[in-house]
């Protein structure tokens, strides 16, 4: 019975010593957490280092249990990932740019046909100056200086359908 309660102290004593270095595993979270979100750049392990940060090595250094310690790291990472993040992610994007770009960009433009089309295929000009092989959509016969607009773009070659001809505003005659 007596060397039962040895070992038991014994493995107090150990846990105890274990207890005593939670700030550097706090602080190993926090730098480990860092390197993964500059890799990542979302916010999201920015929000749970800063959760280990304060809650986890800040109730670590009030004296609080090691249980303590992880319930408040959890709750205030939690809290920051679902109330401070996104308010982070919407200042981020506030200024973004929508203007479309690269494939995105040519969907609906307007293009001028430079070689009539013979079983479908012919190049069309983009009014971005780019030249592109392409495929008449809905098998229409198309001529040279037809104007066309770009309807979906295949690799390298665009489908492409007649672009409606705008109709000009009424004259007003006069009374």
């Amino acid at each position: 019975m007596a060397a039962t309660k040895q070992r038991t102290g014994e493995r107090r004593q150990m846990f105890a010593d274990l207890t005593q270095y939670l700030w550097i595993m706090w602080l190993s979270i926090v730098v480990l957490f860092v390197v993964v979100e500059l890799l990542t750049l979302e916010f999201t392990f920015l929000m749970l280092a800063a959760g280990s940060l304060i809650g986890g090595l800040g109730a670590n250094l009030l004296g609080l249990e090691w249980w303590a310690q992880i319930g408040a790291a959890a709750v205030l990472s939690a809290l920051l990932l679902f109330l401070i993040r996104p308010l982070l992610l919407k200042t981020l994007h506030k200024g973004a740019d929508l203007t479309p770009s690269n494939l995105d960009a040519l969907y609906g433009m307007a293009a001028r046909v430079t070689r009539d089309f013979v079983d479908g295929d012919g190049m069309v000009k983009l009014d971005n100056g780019e030249t592109w092989t392409s495929r008449a959509a809905l098998g229409l016969i198309l001529r040279e200086g037809d104007r066309v607009s770009v309807r979906a773009v295949h690799g390298s070659i665009v489908e492409v359908e007649t672009r409606p001809t705008p109709t000009p505003p009424p004259v007003p005659t006069a009374p």
